[in-house]
């Protein structure tokens, strides 16, 4: 597990726009200009049944003409999906620094011996990495992605981008998902798969009414004198949720609409709630938040009430974070001994 902190999953480095109109220009050149989105330049219609197909997103709507047999994924957990629906993408990001993709329990068998081509880091894509793919599409459901490079990746294939109506990384992973679905033709084994997930949640949240209307944050701590919170839209907020739990107000309060916030320890209030997870990168962050003697004032922590779960070994905070149909069962065998330990 890389020192590189999971939290700032939603800061975004914007591409400066003389670079954007460089490497459209190298785009056009290499591919000869094979837009296919809506409104963009025509490419030779699918034969396949459910296809053309169209998807509305954050910046518009995408007509896929024909089956993707060539995808890219630059969401950050999007690759998941695509996998779960019988797709290898050619080429996806780097997010926990865990190239080539094949140690997650839950994608390992599905990648076998092809992973992806490694097309960038968060939301700074290699443009010319993802031209060199030909890919047929790209995906970018959980991601930062701005308008300006949705318009130079569509230059090179169809792309359909965050799901609309939702702050960046905080849109529900049933929405990312659909999104996905349709634009791969599969929008009715995807449903199936969405479905399955529910009722894995709705059977676990029945097992546990201890959980519901109990109060509960994810937090993680990656420097000293600071800490992180998510948002009630974010991933691992929203499978606490799913589970029974409630948002505090506290935490809304101080999130506003970003995705994480950091906050001094002399905020530590907002995490004093009934159930407190603690995501860590770093075991030594663990002591770090332990020994803090703020920290110890807290009545979640006088009360044993507040969990330590590692992002890695094993991935406890990964499959959280990932929230996708693929990873959720892993995390609901993986977190609910804990979550209901006393």
């Amino acid at each position: 597990m890389s020192s590189m902190s999971m939290p700032t999953a939603g800061a975004v480095r914007r591409l400066p726009l003389a670079a954007v109109a460089l490497v459209a220009t190298l785009l056009l050149a290499a591919c000869g200009g094979g837009a296919t989105t809506a409104g963009g330049s025509s490419t030779p219609a699918s034969s396949g049944g459910a296809f053309p197909v169209r998807v509305e997103h954050k910046y518009g709507t995408t007509e896929v003409k024909a089956e993707p047999e060539r995808v890219v994924t630059l969401g950050l957990s999007d690759q998941d999906v695509v996998l779960a629906l019988g797709t290898k993408p050619v080429g996806a990001i780097d997010w926990f620094k865990e190239t080539p993709y094949g140690k997650w329990p839950w994608t390992k068998s599905l990648w076998g011996d092809t992973p992806p081509e490694v097309v960038g880091e968060r939301d700074e894509y290699n443009m010319e990495k993802i031209a060199g793919l030909k890919p047929d599409l790209i995906l970018a459901q959980y991601s930062g992605m701005k308008q300006e490079q949705y318009d130079t990746l569509s230059k090179i294939a169809p792309v359909v981008a965050q799901p609309k109506g939702f702050e960046d990384y905080q849109a529900p992973w049933q929405d990312s998902a659909r999104l996905a679905g349709k634009a791969l033709g599969k929008a009715e084994q995807v449903d199936e798969l969405i479905s399955d997930v529910d009722a894995k949640f709705a059977a676990a949240k029945t097992a546990h009414p201890e959980f519901a209307g109990k109060t509960a944050v994810v937090a993680d701590a990656y420097q000293p004198g600071t800490y992180s919170v998510f948002s009630p839209n974010d991933p691992k907020m929203l499978f606490l949720t799913q589970l029974g739990f409630t948002v505090p107000e506290k935490l809304k309060e101080a999130v506003g609409t970003e995705n994480v916030v950091d906050l001094s320890y002399e905020r530590f209030d907002v995490i004093d709630v009934d159930r407190l997870v603690w995501l860590i990168a770093d075991p030594a962050s663990t002591d770090q938040i332990k020994n803090e003697a703020l920290y110890k004032n807290l009545k979640v922590v006088q009360e044993k009430r507040d969990l330590f779960v590692p992002y890695d070994e094993p991935p406890v905070g990964a499959a959280m974070s990932f929230n996708t149909v693929l990873s959720i069962p892993y995390a609901l065998d993986q977190m609910l001994p804990l979550l209901s330990a006393k």
